[in-house]
């Protein structure tokens, strides 16, 4: 099957990570990595892999669009800001994996289809993935009036990135639990957890639920289903224990083991994005190479 050329930009914690997981997939193909840190781990991780390596940034890949026809964003949501404005018009698909907020949310279990051919989609945060899929199941049985979430992350998995993003962490994460989660109302809330040996991710959910009574079998029902999408491709994705329901109050305690593909498995943080972020790009390669035949078939 041809693959579509896809490039990272952003040689740190997350563009690593997600460099080993593109190396897997049947429809992607890796080709560069872009950045600015020509000491990086990433970078030269990217040349020892026979990679094209770009040390001047995005205006470097301005000069090799050939490169490249998928984008994934792995740096900071200033800097997105930035990479959006200098890619506009070039015809390049973006993923954003920062809290930019530029181009509509997307969690691959409740709206990839709508979006499959927006030209920047905004993955949202590792918190917003590993928890609004779980807001949105509850909201499919019964109207949300409230969701708070808590994504607890091991301190050592958080790079200068991530931590330069929590403010855009909480808020883009509350808007997407309300856009995307369906809750009339939303909060997020990251916690760097420094303990020794590193924890691994957490998330808990606090629902607020209208009208729940004699529905909570359906509710749990509607829970684990989406858990089991979701596992399809982050298989450390479950859930700690069954949800738990004291009158319209509903918690549900998540977790996430990391593949252990760059950093060691409790970075859970790192899977939840980067795989999500895979799973959207391989469905629009898809429908790239779909395209492609059809125009090829045409003449």
């Amino acid at each position: 099957m041809k693959k579509i050329k896809v490039g990272i930009i952003g040689s740190g914690n997350i563009g690593t990570d997600l460099m080993i997981k593109l190396h897997r997939s049947k429809v992607l193909e890796m080709t560069t990595m872009i950045g600015i840190d020509s000491q990086s781990d990433g970078l030269r991780r990217a040349k020892a892999y026979g990679h094209h390596i770009i040390m001047n940034g995005i205006e470097g890949f301005l000069e090799r669009q050939d490169l490249a026809d998928i984008l994934f964003d792995a740096t900071s949501a200033k800097a997105h800001l930035h990479h959006a404005e200098a890619l506009e018009g070039t015809g390049k698909h973006i993923l954003d994996l920062t809290p930019a907020a530029v181009g509509p949310f997307v969690v691959p279990t409740v709206n990839l289809k709508n979006h499959i051919d927006a030209p920047i989609v905004n993955m949202i945060t590792c918190g917003g993935q590993a928890t609004i899929p779980i807001v949105h199941a509850v909201n499919q049985i019964c109207d949300v009036e409230y969701a708070e979430i808590v994504a607890t992350i091991a301190s050592k998995s958080a790079g200068p990135g991530t931590r330069a993003n929590i403010d855009e962490f909480t808020t883009t994460t509350a808007r997407a639990i309300e856009k995307i989660g369906g809750a009339k109302r939303g909060k997020a809330i990251i916690i760097l957890n420094p303990a020794e040996p590193p924890i691994i991710m957490r998330d808990t959910v606090y629902c607020l639920v209208k009208d729940v009574n004699g529905k909570e079998a359906q509710i749990i029902q509607s829970i684990k289903k989406r858990v089991e999408e979701i596992q399809q491709y982050v298989p450390g994705y479950r859930l700690r224990t069954d949800p738990i329901f004291d009158g319209n109050k509903l918690s549900v305690f998540l977790e996430v083991e990391g593949a252990g593909d760059y950093l060691p498995s409790y970075s859970g943080n790192l899977d939840i994005m980067t795989a999500a972020a895979v799973k959207v790009a391989e469905e629009k390669a898809k429908r790239l190479i779909g395209e492609m035949s059809r125009t090829i078939k045409a003449t």
